[in-house]
């Protein structure tokens, strides 16, 4: 990992950009955070827009987890912002776009084209990240995921035993494939849907709800589309981070 910019944001904040290899990423600590005081970890996600565009978005998740005592980062995904462009995931995303101006019936196959090589290829450079992110002296774990592609946040909770909870969003489609790993997952979960949310099947999101093998799991749906987001749920979940990482 190596730290390429550092800033103090105005509520004491430390905002460090880094390049774990030849990705990106950005950690945000809060102002107490310490070799002799080390704080837990939530790990942001977001849909594959690239860190420019979901920055805004990201840094006020970040600004709230500090505010808990968390320090927080995240990663650019493969085939987004600055990192080299991915045909595979560029044809199954322009395969979708066809499909869906037409009205047509999203496959299991596009499903499948669209998010298990980004599954495949994201998840190990996510643990990468908290192998050096781990090694800091002020981050001492243990470790939440935030946010989406859900199916990353699936599969990072049932492989990696680091992560502890997870608030996921129910906002991308979902492979079969991934719905099987669900049974294995049993941390606590979060899981928040958007019930009018025009790009998600919400039955499906239901069905992923349903097979994850926690023995705590919360499901919060509120009325509106995948930008309607109340605030208040935000709020919801930092208190479950609260719960679960101190």
């Amino acid at each position: 990992m190596h730290f390429t910019s550092e800033q103090r944001l105005d509520d004491g904040v430390v905002e460090r950009a880094f390049t774990l290899g030849d990705i990106p990423g950005i950690l945000w600590t809060p102002a107490s955070a310490s070799a002799s005081a080390p704080v837990p970890l939530i790990l942001l996600g977001h849909p594959a827009l690239g860190l420019g565009t979901m920055y805004p978005r990201l840094a006020g998740r970040a600004r709230q987890a500090a505010a808990d005592g968390f320090a927080s980062a995240t990663i650019e995904l493969p085939g987004s912002g600055d990192r080299p462009r991915w045909p595979v995931l560029d044809q199954a995303r322009a395969e979708l776009r066809r499909v869906m101006t037409a009205g047509e019936p999203v496959s299991e196959e596009i499903i499948d084209a669209l998010v298990l090589p980004l599954v495949e290829k994201s998840v190990p450079e996510w643990q990468a990240a908290m192998d050096a992110l781990l090694s800091l002296p002020e981050i001492g774990g243990p470790v939440g995921y935030s946010g989406g592609v859900i199916s990353i946040g699936v599969r990072l909770a049932a492989v990696d035993p680091r992560i502890v909870a997870a608030a996921l969003f129910a906002g991308s489609f979902v492979p079969r494939a991934i719905v099987e790993e669900a049974r294995g997952v049993t941390v606590p979960l979060h899981v928040l849907l958007q019930w009018d949310d025009e790009g998600n099947d919400r039955q499906a999101s239901l069905e992923l709800f349903d097979a994850f093998g926690s023995k705590e799991k919360s499901l919060h749906a509120n009325m509106g589309g995948h930008r309607g987001v109340p605030q208040f749920a935000g709020d919801v979940a930092a208190q479950f981070f609260t719960r679960h990482l101190k």
